[in-house]
């Protein structure tokens, strides 16, 4: 009995040493015990682990999945195909082991067809059973937050990869003083128009409206500094809020949409603003994104014409014959009719049923609005304001109706121009616009997938300035989840903004601590989506609520000799160098609740990169398990923000970042 034993013995080493013949000096980092480590675990829709994330009808897709070496047994993809209602396995294969020999790579194939598909993995190891998705690992079989496969979804790529600026234009600078608009100059809802001085309160004075107080800032002034975006910044894309004909400041009341407001230099200057924003001779080639206001109008409108502003035109408001009267949902005609919010200066746009005038006007015919400042302007893309509330009948939206209206919008505008950035304001989860089901919008506003959380993460108040405090591993909590509420193209085309025009300026959350919008900079050209600066955010200018949040400029403050100028501008750089940064995996590397630090990778098959962020106020040193991003022992990692070199040792670099501050390792 001893000698079978013995036997048995050297069997088993003899087995163990010839697969390890076949793989020779692989570090056994897991064993077949029964147990799947979930430490191992790593899918996403990354270039490393999916090989089509924008798939056409016949394209066949090969996913991946990392594990421990040697920890799993098995593993499939179960998929859910909405062609037959039903979920289908496919069985994966091991592929190969990764390059420090700590993982396996498993891969799978989904066959081609249109159909849409969500997907997540199944690993075995002997009775042991885990599961990944979208939301990580589990132990039960996930119901939710799978991954996507939309054949025939694509998000615009050159959203992809570009840093986008933000302007309030009565507020960025003032190009031309001949088109200003002076004190008194007009009235509107019973107030005088204002014109202030530049750097003044946007209070209005006594007597006056904030919504008429103007500073003369016009599409002249954004083209003069042109220069200062797309040279000095390094941001080569513009989004500006509405531009269109309207007698307020803000121009959320739009008075016609076929012409820029002559306050903001016209048709003209507009055209020749897009032409420099398009061309390279003044910094990289870039894109421009209209505001468009398609849920109401302003009374001021033709449609309208509640003030008799268009003479020659017979509105709703006039006439219960008027072409336009079913452009709109009267209770009880003239007075009583459906409103934005409850706003009687912005009455609802009624968009009827299929086909209707409206739907039309809006996009529906190459000279519909949407269309005709693509084709004949050449924008690049519509943010879409208050797009959840659109609707017909006087209905509040967020319904079938209002689901239908986006994806015409999109039919229209992609028959325009294919890649066309589309965006929805949106405050919360927008899955159901952006689920490819059907396709409507590339993404939203990420007010609740980035703007909330790392606000309360680093000063301690959400975007309106309220008491609310996270920790670190909170804050990862918070950001995978609201990824996995987003197919992947949406997720990397998602605005990421610190401030908006809509909110109270990061600088005053934090106190006017520039140290914190430092930071909050390395977070933003780090992360997944696209990095948007609201004007002035890249010096931490301060603001409260509206209109204390569209202050004007400061240009004493807007060069490099500006501490955060010159770090923005160093960030965008590194961004701009590297896929990874952009459109590569995403993977968290540390969450140290009580040193206050945040390290993350970012890679593709180009490079691997390690993010170290540090929310204390003190300098702390942190090992980062950079193993995770399969780098080698013996390689080096150079910090591109102070050209720091480290040596990893063991799978790990201890870093060292200075409070408020961040590291960007790259191999």
């Amino acid at each position: 009995m001893a000698k079978k034993v013995v036997y048995s013995l050297l069997a088993c080493c003899l087995l163990y040493f010839l697969v390890q013949s076949v793989q020779p000096h692989v570090v056994l980092a897991s064993s077949h015990d029964n147990n799947v480590e979930w430490n191992g675990l790593f899918s996403d829709q990354g270039p490393l682990y999916d090989s089509a994330l924008e798939p056409t009808c016949s394209t066949a897709i090969t996913l991946s999945l990392r594990t421990f070496h040697y920890d799993a047994t098995s593993a499939n993809i179960k998929y859910y195909d909405t062609a037959d209602s039903s979920f289908h396995w496919v069985a994966m294969s091991f592929s190969n082991t990764d390059a420090t020999q700590r993982f396996d790579i498993w891969k799978g194939t989904i066959p081609a067809s249109c159909s849409i598909k969500y997907y997540r993995f199944q690993i075995n190891d002997g009775t042991a059973t885990a599961w990944y998705n979208a939301a990580g690992p589990s132990s039960s079989e996930p119901s939710s937050s799978d991954f996507y496969v939309l054949p025939n979804f694509s998000t615009p790529q050159w959203a992809k990869n570009t840093v986008m600026y933000q302007i309030f234009p009565d507020r960025f600078y003032n190009g031309s003083t001949s088109n200003d608009v002076q004190t008194n100059q007009y009235s509107y809802l019973g107030y005088p128009t204002e014109h202030k001085a530049w750097g003044a309160s946007p209070v209005a004075d006594s007597g006056y409206s904030n919504s008429t107080v103007f500073f003369g800032g016009d599409l002249q002034g954004v083209d003069q500094k042109l220069s200062y975006i797309k040279k000095t910044l390094g941001a080569n894309s513009i989004y500006l809020n509405p531009i269109f004909t309207s007698p307020s400041n803000h121009k959320y009341d739009t008075q016609d949409y076929n012409n820029v407001d002559p306050a903001l230099g016209g048709n003209s200057a507009f055209s020749q603003l897009v032409s420099d924003i398009h061309s390279s001779s003044n910094g990289p080639a870039g894109h421009v994104v209209l505001d468009g206001v398609f849920n109401h109008t302003g009374t001021w409108d033709q449609w309208f014409n509640e003030y008799n502003t268009y003479p020659g035109v017979t509105g709703a408001y006039q006439s219960q014959s008027s072409p336009y009267y079913h452009y709109y949902t009267f209770q009880q005609w003239p007075n009583q009719y459906s409103t934005f919010l409850g706003y009687t200066s912005l009455p609802k746009l009624d968009y009827g049923a299929s086909g209707s005038a409206v739907r039309n006007a809006i996009y529906g015919s190459t000279s519909s609005i949407a269309q005709y400042w693509i084709r004949q302007y050449g924008v690049d893309g519509w943010r879409l304001d208050a797009a959840q509330y659109a609707d017909a009948g006087g209905n509040n939206g967020s319904d079938s109706t209002n689901h239908q209206i986006w994806q015409e919008f999109r039919n229209g505008v992609k028959s325009a121009n294919s890649n066309a950035l589309i965006f929805g304001e949106y405050w919360g989860n927008a899955n159901s616009w952006t689920n490819g089901s059907p396709s409507q919008w590339d993404s939203a506003t990420n007010y609740d997938g980035f703007t909330q959380p790392v606000s309360e993460w680093i000063t301690g108040k959400d975007y309106n300035g309220n008491a609310a405090s996270i920790g670190v591993s909170q804050l990862d909590s918070w950001l995978h989840g609201t990824r996995a509420n987003y197919p992947t193209p949406v997720q990397e085309v998602m605005p990421n903004f610190l401030s908006s025009h809509d909110i109270t300026r990061f600088g005053q959350r934090a106190g006017g601590d520039i140290w914190k919008t430092y930071l909050a900079a390395f977070m933003q050209m780090t992360y997944v989506g696209l990095p948007t600066i609201y004007y002035g955010d890249e010096y931490g200018m301060q603001g409260g609520a509206d209109p204390d949040d569209r202050r004007t400029f400061d240009w004493s403050q807007g060069s490099t000799s500006n501490s955060a100028v010159a770090l923005f501008q160093k960030l965008i750089s590194i961004r701009n160098s590297y896929s990874a940064l952009r459109t590569g995996s995403f993977i968290t590397l540390a969450t140290d609740d009580t040193n206050k630090i945040y390290s993350f990778g970012r890679m593709d098959q180009n490079n691997r990169i390690a993010v170290v962020l540090n929310n204390d106020s003190t300098t702390h040193s942190e090992t980062i398990p950079v193993y995770q991003l399969s780098v080698t022992d013996g390689s080096q990692l150079t910090d591109k923000v102070s050209g720091q070199v480290y040596t990893v040792q063991n799978g790990q670099v201890t870093v060292s970042v200075q409070g408020h501050y961040g590291a960007i390792l790259v191999q």
